[in-house]
C-alpha cells in the first residue's frame, strides 16, 4: 500500500467554498474519493476537522494501524491510499489534543457498517445507467400544482418483510411496492429518511450518515433501481430529510473535532431535549455547504422528485423544545439563522432542480411558508397543514352525537386553506404512540367503525389540497404501527378489511380522474360552500370545481349514523345529477346494496341555490355527485353568496368568483349537456 502525497486538482478551490458556505456538491471532493494517481487506482481520504489537534486513519487496508493524515488549510485533513480499496471499512480517529481519541464515521461516506457495527465502507459514487428519461423529461412544477398528489408514506423496513424477519432492501421493495401503489391511485411514494441511522426505532429521524443508504436497506445501487422503477411506472419518488438535528452518538457527527463542529456552540441552541439529539449550527457556514450538498446528493445522485423537511418548526424557534433557551438581543425567539438557511435551502433546490418540490412539517402558523422568498416567504411548495389533520381527528373521534354541534371544528379550515399550498396528512406520526390506529379510533362496532373510516377519507379526497397517507391505513388494520414487524396484511382476510382497501383504492382512482377534485386545489374558485353550517343534522356539502364551467362535483358528508330522507342540496345549474360514489355501498363494507339513481334538479331553492336534488343521504356516508346533463345558460346568479360563505374574510375572493363566472357563461352563451 503506498501512501502519496499528490492532491486533487482544485481541491483549494473546493475547501475555499465549503467554508464560504456556498459549496453545493461537497461530497464529490470530501469523504472517500476513487482517484487515479501515476496510472494506479487508488483513493484520496478528506475530513473537516478544523479544531483537531490531530487526524489519522485506520481500516482494512491499514490492517487498522493508526496513520497520521495531512493537515490543509480550512481545516481540511487528507490522505491518499493506492490500490482498488472499495469495499473495506474505516474509521477517522480524531485526537481533540486533551488526551482524548474519538472514533468517528466519515461525515460523507455512502456507506457504513450496519449497527451495531459502526465503520464506514469505502465505495464510489455509482455511475447509474437511468431508464426514466421521459418521467425527468416531462416533470413541471406549475403542471404538478395543478395535478393529482395522491402520496403513500412508507417505513421501507416495516411494509413488508422475509419470512425470517429481515427487512427488504430497497430492489426488493421496489418489485412488490411499485405495482402495488400504481394499482392503488396513488402517484407517489414518500420514504421516511433512508440515510444511515443506528437505532431503528427512531425510524431514521436521528441520523449519523448523512450521504449514507441506511445499510438494512441495501446499497446505493438499490436505492437507484427504486426509484428507476417508479419512474418508469410513473410514481414519483419523495424522502423525508432531517436538517434541523442529528444523532448525538460519539461515532457520529457529535462534537467532530473535539468542540462544537457541526453544532451550536451555546448548549441551549445546540442541545435537543425532547428528541435526546443535537441541532445543526444552521448559521455556521461549513455546516450549510454540509447540508445543502446533501440535499443536492439525494435530489441529483437518486432523480428524487421531492424532499419532506422534517421538524422546520425546530428550525425557525428558538424555544421550540421545552428547556433553557437563549433568546435574541432584542428578546425575540426566532431562529434568524435557520430562517435564512432555509430560504436559501429553497432558493438553491429550485434554482438547481427545478421540477423538485420541497415540503414543510411545519405545526405553527409561520406565515409566508410556501410563498417566494423574493416575496418575504420561506420558499417551500408544500407545507403539511397540521391544522386541518389535528381538527379533523378531533372531530371525526367525537361520539357521533356530538358531532353537529361541533360541525365549526373542521369549516374552521375554510377560513385559512388558501393562505399556503398544503398537504392533507395522516401520516405515521397519528398511529404511534398510543394514539391508536386510524380505524380503532372510533369507540363504535367494527362495521361502523369502517363506515367512519371510509367517510373520513372521503372527506379528506374532497377537501382542497394534495393528500398523504401512511402504509397501512389502507388496509384498515387495527394495531398501531410497529417499526418492527412488516404490516398486518393478514387483516385482509377479516371482514370489512379488503373490502375498505377497494374503497381506497376507488376513491383513490376518482381523485385521479377527476380534475374538480385536484385541478384548483390552490385557487378560492376551486371550492364553493353550500351548506357548512348544518349544526342539527350534521350533513356538511360543498362544491369542488375545476376550470370549466360544467365540470364540478358535488360533496355531500354525513358524520351522524342517521340516515337522512329526504334530504335537498342545492346546486348551481338545473338538469340531471348521479352519485358516482357512495361510501356506504356493500361493496365497500356499507349497508347499501343499490345505488341511487339519476337525481334530477327542482326549482326549489335551497343553501342560496334556486335549483336542489333531494336524495337519501345514509347515515355516516361520503357522496359524490357529478353533473351528468346540466343547462349552463340558465346559470344560478346567487351562487355568489355562497362563495362568499367560504372567504367570509376575504371579499376580494368573492369578488374575483363572480368575475369569472361572469367571463365563463360569457364565453358559454348555449346549452350543453355532456354525458359523464
Amino acid at each position: 500500500m503506498n501512501i502519496k502525497s499528490e492532491l486533487p486538482d482544485n481541491i483549494m478551490d473546493d475547501i475555499y467554498y465549503f467554508n464560504k458556505g456556498v459549496h453545493r456538491s461537497a461530497y464529490k471532493f470530501l469523504g472517500s474519493k476513487r482517484r487515479v494517481v501515476d496510472g494506479e487506482i487508488g483513493y484520496q481520504f478528506t475530513v473537516w476537522a478544523p479544531n483537531a489537534n490531530n487526524v489519522s486513519i485506520q481500516g482494512d487496508f491499514t490492517q487498522w494501524h493508526l496513520v497520521g493524515m495531512n493537515r490543509l488549510d480550512g481545516g481540511i485533513w487528507t490522505i491518499y491510499f493506492s490500490g482498488d480499496i472499495k469495499g473495506d471499512k474505516y474509521k477517522y480517529a480524531v485526537d481533540n489534543g486533551r488526551g482524548h481519541v474519538e472514533y468517528k464515521l466519515d461525515p460523507f461516506s455512502y456507506r457504513n457498517e450496519i449497527s451495531p457495527k459502526d465503520a464506514s465502507i469505502v465505495w464510489d459514487l455509482p455511475k447509474l445507467e437511468w431508464a426514466d428519461q421521459e418521467w425527468m423529461a416531462n416533470q413541471n412544477k406549475e403542471r404538478l400544482f395543478k395535478s393529482p398528489i395522491q402520496i403513500y408514506e412508507v417505513h421501507p423496513g416495516s411494509w413488508r418483510r422475509h419470512p425470517d424477519g429481515r427487512e427488504y432492501n430497497l430492489s426488493e421493495l421496489a418489485d412488490a411496492l411499485v405495482p402495488y401503489v400504481k394499482d392503488m391511485g396513488y402517484t407517489h411514494i414518500e420514504l421516511m429518511p433512508v440515510m444511515e441511522h443506528p437505532l431503528d426505532a427512531s425510524w431514521g429521524y436521528q441520523i449519523t450518515g448523512y450521504y449514507a443508504i441506511n445499510g438494512r436497506y441495501g446499497t446505493p445501487e438499490d436505492l437507484h433501481y427504486f426509484v428507476d422503477l417508479a419512474h418508469q411506472n410513473g410514481i414519483g419518488v419523495m424522502v423525508d430529510w432531517v436538517p434541523g438535528h442529528y444523532s448525538r452518538n460519539s461515532n457520529g457527527l457529535a462534537y467532530f473535532d473535539g468542540t462544537p463542529c457541526y453544532e451550536y456552540e451555546d448548549s441551549n441552541k445546540a442541545n435537543n431535549v425532547g428528541w435526546g439529539a443535537l441541532n445543526f449550527d444552521l448559521g455556521k457556514n461549513q455546516v450549510q455547504s454540509f447540508l445543502i450538498s446533501n440535499a443536492m446528493y439525494w435530489l441529483k445522485e437518486y432523480h428524487l422528485d421531492g424532499i419532506r423537511v422534517d421538524a422546520v418548526t425546530n428550525m425557525l424557534y428558538l424555544d421550540f423544545d421545552d428547556k433553557p433557551w437563549t433568546p435574541n438581543e432584542d428578546g425575540s425567539n426566532h431562529n434568524r439563522q435557520g430562517v435564512e438557511f432555509i430560504k436559501k435551502l429553497n432558493q438553491t433546490i429550485h434554482e438547481e432542480c427545478p421540477h423538485v418540490l420541497t415540503m414543510a412539517e411545519e405545526s405553527t402558523d409561520w406565515k409566508g411558508a410556501t410563498h417566494p422568498v423574493e416575496e418575504g416567504g420561506l420558499g417551500f411548495d408544500y407545507k403539511w397543514n397540521m391544522g386541518w389533520m389535528n381538527d379533523t381527528l378531533k372531530f371525526i373521534e367525537l361520539d357521533p352525537v356530538y358531532r353537529p354541534a361541533s360541525l365549526r371544528l373542521i369549516t374552521f379550515a375554510f377560513m385559512y386553506q388558501y393562505n399556503e399550498r398544503y398537504i392533507l396528512p395522516f401520516s405515521h406520526d397519528e398511529v404511534v404512540h398510543g394514539k391508536r390506529s386510524m380505524l380503532d379510533k372510533f369507540p363504535l362496532s367494527r362495521r361502523d367503525q369502517f363506515a367512519n373510516l371510509r367517510l373520513l377519507y372521503g372527506y379528506k379526497m374532497a377537501q382542497p389540497g394534495k393528500k398523504l397517507n401512511f402504509m397501512g391505513n389502507e388496509l384498515g388494520q387495527y394495531l398501531e404501527w410497529r417499526f418492527n414487524e412488516e404490516l398486518d396484511w393478514a387483516g385482509l382476510q377479516q371482514e370489512f378489511n379488503k373490502e375498505y382497501q377497494y374503497y381506497i383504492r376507488t376513491l383513490n382512482h376518482l381523485g385521479l380522474a377527476e380534475a374538480s377534485l385536484h385541478e384548483l386545489d390552490h385557487d378560492p374558485l376551486g371550492m364553493q360552500g353550500i351548506d357548512a353550517d348544518d349544526l342539527e343534522e350534521g350533513v356538511l356539502s360543498f362544491l369542488r370545481r375545476s376550470s370549466q364551467e360544467d365540470d364540478f362535483m358535488v360533496c355531500v358528508f354525513n358524520f351522524t349514523p342517521v340516515e337522512r330522507n329526504p334530504k335537498r342540496i342545492g346546486v348551481p345549474y338545473p338538469g340531471n345529477y348521479q352519485v358516482v360514489l357512495n361510501s356506504e355501498l356493500e361493496e365497500f363494507g356499507g349497508r347499501w346494496t343499490h345505488r341511487h339513481g339519476t337525481l334530477t334538479s327542482q326549482a326549489a331553492p335551497s343553501d342560496g341555490f334556486e335549483q336542489s336534488i333531494e336524495l337519501i343521504v345514509p347515515g355516516f356516508a361520503a357522496l359524490f355527485i357529478k353533473p351528468e346533463t346540466i343547462d349552463l345558460q340558465a346559470q344560478d346568479h346567487s351562487e355568489k353568496d355562497s362563495v362568499a360563505k367560504v372567504n367570509p374574510k376575504d371579499p376580494s375572493k368573492t369578488k374575483s368568483a363572480d368575475k369569472a363566472k361572469a367571463k365563463s357563461s360569457r364565453q358559454k352563451r348555449r346549452k350543453r349537456g355532456k354525458k359523464r
